[in-house]
């Protein structure tokens, strides 16, 4: 039989100031919007303060100070009641290590070394730490701070083990080295680059029983109804990860956290519903985007860089850094895994280039041998393109890393996503500044648009292989919410007026680096209004990201200062808020539509939806930690009683609602329709329009639901709006769930005001 899979999803992120009890009180709203399954960020105990909960410390149980097994009990309980699944996620790759005595396996491996309990739990390469494992967290000249005290070693505030019998420091199976000893020396895997999250071995029987045994109990006990797998690409074998996880569940309906990349198809033979939904929102996205603004942001790129910007090659230059900085360990590690006579074969230099090279040229997260070796045989071809110099080498390192059975071929797998996420998404993202709202989780932003053609391939392709995979506008891990980059978007159907308000900004506010300030100033109009302090968080995390004129490790103040007077400028220049004010006015009514756009085509597309916690609302949120901001449901409870109990909320009439009721409507009418109706949904089948403007219309029947959206608003109404343009309905009587207005003819002009979206089904439905 198969898993029973949720109708739509509501995401909760939990935390000690939102607990497990605080959520189940809130189920009730959940369901008077239309919600189906509740899904929940991690609940395994984490490291003391974690406000996201990937940094587990313990597998034993759920937080404490996320309401501990009660606390999922009540939540499991209420659900049920109330007709509802459960969802969480888990993290399978790696545990929090920040707080060594938080987290038992940890304590034990240093406390042990090679003897501990747990050292087939790490990937620790003992031989290349002489028996240790390498801490990076001493401080420049600072070992000096290192002693023993009260049967521990104490440095600073860190805690760390005493080795029995031992009462030196020397002494012990680990060391404490330089935080910069990280890049190139040390010998854990990670995730990505994160010192204080260490990975585990899963794929070994012993360690997925016992960092599953609590998961295994919620399945055992009837409190959860499907997981969330965050970061497969870490683990040494994924497919097998999931084999082992449907044992566990009996079969329950799973997703995974996997980036595809443009073209890249997800392994059918994995025993998943799909992915969390990075791709559908990619095309979703795009579909709203005017091509016709291409050639004049990229024009205004190549005049604020003063290069023509290549991004293939941006991004290949900001992974080659990663392979070469950050991830120089795990560069080094793979070579040493190389067997004996390739080791011979060339000098380790050598080998260490050409895998950071490969590393550097891969074009998606990563292969999974033995299938999928043309990603593999295609990173070859690129790098020997680009780097001649490197052929002998690369035909060594070839039949080694393309066999599926080898140590460094399977750690190169685990270590191409992580040059990709940290080169691309966390570097280059912030160094390419066209159009930010593609600068997005699992996007491409080389790929500007996508057709109405394009999308309904999509679609039709998504309903056939993956129908139950997550569609999602907003995560935890979005670069911006999804109603900043609905305005944003619109700066592609006004170009010019973006890039000469943009120009009067850099000339009220001079700025060190514009193309920066343009990814800055973007940020600003999609966030407005924002909080000073707000807007100066994303502006240092940003920059730093950036990487290229000012980092984490080694600020530039004169830049940071510099950049900073930019936001600044936004709250004291009176000259800098009029142009702020005028291209506001062209942005916001125009950002609104696609907020409404593309909320319904989220919900009504191929797949489960998720709506992130509180953007049934405005969702003007920054990157994290502002994305993860506490949500007001007190006020979204009396909001919604207010939509429910009217056909239409006043807000619709004005195009510029403050708090979201617009939206609001269009969330909870479609999820309460994707619930109670799953009938309505079961297929594909594009729908055509006719008339001067029909390329500003995207419609589609889901099988007896018809959705239909407006696309590039802005130009709509500079044509003076839908004219005699009309969609070819399905025979019938028609009524839109959104307004409760029956819909007479296919005039778009009848049907798409006073909200710029539809949702249609038959009278007798």
């Amino acid at each position: 039989m198969a898993a029973r899979a949720p109708r739509n999803t509501y995401r909760f992120q939990v935390t000690a100031d939102f607990d497990l009890h605080e959520a189940a009180r809130r189920l009730p709203y959940l369901h008077d919007l239309g919600v189906d399954w509740v899904y929940l960020s991690p609940l395994l105990s984490a490291e003391p303060g974690s406000d996201h909960g990937y940094d587990v410390v313990s597998h034993e149980g759920i937080d404490p100070t996320r309401g501990g097994a009660e606390g999922l009990a009540a939540l499991s309980a209420e659900a049920r009641r109330l007709g509802m699944g459960v969802l969480v996620d888990i993290v399978p790759n790696h545990v929090g290590v920040a707080t060594p005595v938080e987290n038992a396996w940890w304590w034990d491996l240093l406390t042990h070394g090679r003897e501990s309990r747990y050292a087939d739990a790490f990937d620790v390469d003992w031989d290349f730490g002489d028996g240790r494992v390498r801490i990076p967290a001493v401080g420049d000249d600072d070992e000096g701070s290192i002693r023993v005290v009260d049967d521990e070693v104490r440095y600073h505030d860190h805690r760390f083990p005493l080795a029995p019998g031992t009462t030196s420091v020397d002494e012990q199976h680990y060391e404490l080295v330089s935080w910069r000893s990280a890049d190139d020396q040390l010998n854990y895997r990670r995730f990505f680059a994160v010192n204080t999250l260490a990975a585990i071995r899963v794929e070994d029987r012993a360690v997925f029983d016992e960092s599953h045994a609590e998961i295994r109990r919620w399945f055992d006990e009837g409190l959860v109804d499907g997981l969330r797998v965050d970061h497969p690409d870490g683990l040494r074998d994924p497919r097998g990860y999931l084999d082992d996880l449907a044992t566990l569940t009996g079969g329950a309906y799973v997703l995974v956290e996997k980036i595809l990349e443009e073209g890249e198809d997800l392994p059918r033979t994995w025993a998943t519903a799909g992915t969390t939904g990075y791709d559908a929102l990619g095309l979703v996205e795009r579909v709203l985007v005017d091509p016709a603004g291409q050639t004049a942001l990229d024009e205004l790129e190549t005049r604020l860089r003063g290069h023509e910007v290549d991004w293939t090659e941006l991004i290949h230059d900001t992974k080659r850094a990663i392979a070469d900085g950050i991830l120089r360990s795990e560069v080094r590690r793979i070579v040493r895994e190389l067997p004996g006579e390739t080791l011979a074969a060339a000098e380790v230099g050598e080998l260490e280039d050409g895998v950071a090279e490969l590393l550097a040229c891969f074009p998606v997260y990563r292969s999974y041998l033995p299938d999928e070796q043309h990603h593999l045989d295609r990173a070859f071809t690129i790098a020997r393109t680009h780097r001649s110099d490197l052929a002998a080498v690369l035909g060594v390192l070839a039949p080694v890393l393309k066999d599926a059975d080898s140590d460094a071929a399977l750690r190169f797998q685990q270590t191409s996503g992580m040059v990709m996420a940290k080169g691309v998404e966390d570097t280059a993202f912030y160094r390419y500044s066209r159009l930010t709202s593609l600068n997005e989780v699992g996007g491409d932003p080389s790929v500007f648009s996508v057709s109405t053609d394009q999308w309904h391939e999509h679609m039709v392709k998504r309903q056939t292989v993956w129908p139950e995979a997550m569609t999602t506008l907003s995560t935890h891990d979005t670069k911006r919410g999804e109603d900043v980059r609905a305005r944003i978007t619109a700066l592609a159907e006004m170009p010019t007026i973006w890039g000469d308000a943009l120009d009067r900004l850099l000339e009220l506010a001079p700025a060190p680096d514009p193309g920066f300030a343009s990814l800055l100033w973007q940020a600003v109009l999609g966030a407005w209004p924002a909080s000073r302090e707000r807007l100066h968080a994303y502006a240092e995390k940003a920059m730093r990201e950036a990487g290229d004129r000012t980092t984490w490790t080694a600020p530039d103040e004169d830049y940071e200062t510099a950049v900073h007077r930019l936001v600044d400028a936004a709250f004291d220049s009176e000259e800098v808020a009029e142009v702020l004010d005028e291209l506001l006015g062209h942005v916001v009514a125009p950002g609104w539509v696609n907020t409404l756009s593309a909320k319904l085509l989220a919900i009504t597309m191929p797949g489960v939806p998720d709506v992130y916690q509180g953007s049934e609302l405005w969702e003007q949120s920054l990157v994290d930690p502002d994305n993860r901001r506490p949500v007001d449901y007190d006020l979204r409870r009396e909001l919604l009683s207010g939509v429910n109990t009217s056909s239409l909320p006043p807000a619709v009439s004005t195009s510029l609602d403050s708090v979201g009721l617009d939206k609001l409507l269009v969330t909870s009418r479609a999820l309460g329709l994707r619930r109670d109706r799953p009938d309505l949904f079961g297929s594909y089948a594009p729908l055509g329009a006719s008339g001067l403007l029909a390329d500003h219309v995207l419609a589609f029947d889901r099988g007896g639901a018809v959705t239909v959206v407006t696309r590039l608003p802005f130009g709509l109404e500079s044509q003076g709006g839908w004219g005699d343009t009309t969609l070819a309905l399905p025979e019938g009587q028609w009524r839109d769930v959104l307004t409760l207005r029956r819909i007479t003819s296919g005039s778009l002009a009848s049907m798409l005001s006073p909200l710029p979206v539809a949702l249609l089904i038959r009278e007798d439905a």
